[in-house]
């Protein structure tokens, strides 16, 4: 699980590394589908990943609204600030917690269970999905986005001290 997170990392800091040749005005401007706009659209995939690893913690939310980082350089500092702290989560990762479970209210008040391999692969899939709304913008701008490839970056490899 591990491997994906650094793989959505990385694509991530792509992401930083393309929105940086961006103007302001364009990060901002309304979009269709995903959270409205570039920038807020990175802010929540931040947000979502370093609060669900907050809550599998048992620890509290984070809860500074993008207002408060509506940036690029805000957004990726909060990036890059919460990395190690949900690196640290995923190596002290066990099999024992992959089915440990967590009761979540809904929106509607309805109390689910989850697992934390469950939520896990859920903040995995979600940065994924947001980079494929990114991506979709990326394009209507004329830009290429960032490869989607896992193949070639080698993840494999440096988990197992092979680099």
């Amino acid at each position: 699980m591990y491997t994906l997170f650094r793989y959505n990392w990385q694509v991530r800091d792509e992401w930083f590394q393309l929105c940086d040749t961006l103007p302001h005005e364009e990060l901002m401007r309304p979009r269709t589908g995903g959270l409205g706009c570039i920038l807020r659209t990175l802010f929540h995939i931040v947000d979502v990943e370093y609060s669900w690893i907050l809550f599998l913690q048992g620890k509290p939310d984070f809860e500074e609204t993008f207002e408060q980082h509506a940036t690029l350089a805000s957004v990726k500092r909060l990036s890059e600030s919460f990395r190690p702290e949900v690196e640290r989560f995923l190596q002290m990762w066990s099999n024992e917690m992959e089915t440990r479970t967590l009761q979540i209210t809904g929106r509607s008040g309805q109390l689910s269970t989850f697992t934390h391999g469950e939520i896990l692969r859920h903040v995995i899939a979600h940065e994924i999905h947001h980079v494929g709304q990114l991506s979709v913008w990326a394009r209507e701008l004329n830009l290429t986005p960032p490869s989607a490839n896992v193949i070639g970056r080698k993840l494999m490899e440096r988990e197992q001290g092979l680099t």
